[in-house]
């Protein structure tokens, strides 16, 4: 497995959380897993908003607090959106995230997965993006790419 330097980025408003996440999201191929951490209020589900507008994905972006998964599929890939916020590490390995990350019983996509800390597993490849805010109120995101070296380089020269 290989890993990428860290990138960090800094965002001034909510906007440019929703502008990093649909840049993004034109980049990715299929089976692509984004591992969401960062405290309530710091931008992750504005993140995946933003990769819903990059997919092609018209329909409202909300988060699945209390429904745990969300599934869009009527952009360019599906978009399978989990909020593990209530959850236990225990309890998320029973919504067998792998058979999202690994297109087993659903159409090969785009796996984002809020408070990814609470997973007891991660996949072989992955995209971890911590979100923070900074003592300003903007927001300072870090990725680690993880696997994905290609898409690390494609970040880097835009």
């Amino acid at each position: 497995m290989t890993a990428a330097l860290p990138q960090s980025i800094h965002l001034a408003n909510s906007e440019a959380t929703l502008e990093l996440g649909r840049k993004l999201a034109q980049t990715l191929p299929p089976n692509s897993v984004i591992l969401l951490e960062g405290d309530l209020g710091a931008g992750k589900t504005t993140f995946v908003r933003g990769l819903a507008i990059g997919l092609g994905i018209n329909e409202p972006i909300l988060s699945p607090t209390f429904t745990l998964i969300n599934e869009y599929v009527e952009g360019r890939l599906p978009l399978y959106h989990f909020d593990l916020y209530r959850l236990e590490s225990t309890e998320t390995a029973e919504l067998f995230p792998e058979t999202y990350w690994e297109g087993i019983e659903v159409d090969p996509g785009i796996t984002a997965i809020e408070w990814a800390q609470r997973l007891p597993y991660k996949p072989p490849s992955y995209l971890n993006l911590q979100l923070e805010h900074t003592p300003t109120g903007e927001r300072q995101a870090t990725l680690m790419f993880i696997g994905l070296d290609n898409i690390a380089f494609a970040m880097s020269n835009e």
